[in-house]
């Protein structure tokens, strides 16, 4: 997992729970890497999971729950990173529908090695858009976090139905349909 994802995660529970929990979380995970994370190099994704699951235990907020809201977070950061990227489209679900054809292909330039999930466009219409989400890592409330807000980004109206294809959440239908 690229180090973007584990700098704006430590940022998210400092800014949101405190640097009392963070060093909590820090410490009790006993990582390998001692959290010292930079943008642009790959850890292990379990480091993820371990500190995800410490700070559920901490704070009492379910796991997915945590992704979800990091997810919300880490939508900031693209903004601010990547204004142009959102330029570049009209609306939220013509940004969403090219994940795999043009976003993936810009995130792989700037984070070589990037492990990233795959989204199959199924079904696409002017207002509608089917996708499957593929992953090893099951992050899919963190994807729809991000597909949330890429609608208020482009102050939209959706309603987002997820259909779990896939027990543990490595496969995921996304139903996403836009509303006036």
């Amino acid at each position: 997992m690229k180090g973007v994802v584990f700098t704006r995660f430590l940022e998210m529970i400092e800014e949101e729970f405190g640097l009392e929990t963070l060093d909590y979380m820090i410490e009790t995970s006993n990582l390998p890497s001692k959290a010292v994370y930079t943008d642009i190099g790959t850890y292990d994704s379990g480091e993820m999971f371990t500190m995800i699951t410490v700070l559920s235990e901490k704070t009492g907020m379910e796991i997915n729950d945590l992704v979800y809201h990091f997810g919300r977070y880490f939508f900031g950061s693209l903004t601010v990173d990547h204004p142009k990227l959102f330029e570049q489209y009209k609306t939220a679900l013509e940004l969403l529908s090219s994940i795999e054809s043009h976003i993936h292909v810009h995130v792989k330039k700037i984070y070589p090695g990037a492990e990233l999930p795959t989204f199959e466009v199924v079904e696409q219409g002017p207002s509608h858009l089917i996708l499957i989400y593929r992953s090893q890592r099951a992050l899919y409330h963190f994807a729809r976090a991000l597909m949330e807000k890429t609608f208020e980004h482009y102050n939209e109206k959706v309603t987002i139905q997820m259909e779990l294809l896939e027990p543990t959440g490595k496969e995921v239908r996304f139903e996403v349909t836009t509303h006036e």
